[in-house]
């Protein structure tokens, strides 16, 4: 297994090629279409540079919770997607199967439960695995086999993180990456944090 597998974090990417592109560009129809066309494009540019042997892109099941809401009603509560971005959603996952990849997305999970099953999977028969995302809560994922691509600017520029960037961003090795959030919190998942405990403090309680 020489080549890795792309596991690819579908919202994120769409959200940044949505917001990368002018909103003006649309379908013969009328109908918005710059999500699709940037996240294909990017799609197609991560294929051709990675060369993977497999790829699975996982997407998020808007309007359902998820186990995660159960457990923290206030989790990720508040967002507010535009309606184009919403209507392209919709047909991402179909257009990465026409292209002939694989999809995962069921009610009640994210993609971030895709990525972290399929790092497992490979993790346990010795495979590499590229995980592309902006969501750093995947830094959880990375070690001497596992790297996470993260975009740095709009779908353009990659920042490939390993053991040692999770180490000097965060002063923690990546399987305390969780433990790390749990303490510092996450304002963009509405993750309060341990009152008075900042990203240094969290640091240094873990090590």
């Amino acid at each position: 297994m020489s080549r890795p597998l792309l596991v690819i974090d579908g919202d994120s990417l769409a959200h940044r090629a949505y917001h990368a592109l002018p909103k003006t560009v649309t379908t013969a129809k009328g109908r918005p279409s710059g999500a699709l066309v940037g996240f294909a494009n990017f799609l197609l540019r991560l294929w051709q540079a990675e060369s993977p042997r497999a790829v699975l892109v996982g997407w998020d099941s808007l309007g359902t919770p998820t186990y995660r809401n159960e457990a923290f009603e206030a989790y990720q509560s508040g967002r507010q997607f535009d309606d184009a971005l919403v209507e392209q959603l919709d047909l991402l996952p179909q257009l990465v199967e026409a292209m002939g990849f694989a999809v995962a997305k069921a009610p009640g999970y994210e993609a971030d439960d895709f990525l972290a099953a399929a790092v497992a999977a490979e993790e346990a028969v010795n495979g590499q695995t590229l995980v592309v995302t902006s969501d750093r809560d995947a830094y959880q994922l990375v070690s001497e086999r596992t790297t996470v691509l993260q975009p740095v600017k709009g779908v353009s520029e990659l920042a490939r993180i390993g053991p040692d960037q999770v180490r000097a961003r965060y002063g923690v090795e990546p399987a305390q990456v969780p433990d790390f959030i749990a303490l510092r919190g996450d304002p963009s998942d509405r993750l309060p944090g341990a009152p008075g405990v900042g990203p240094k403090t969290a640091a240094g309680i873990l090590r």
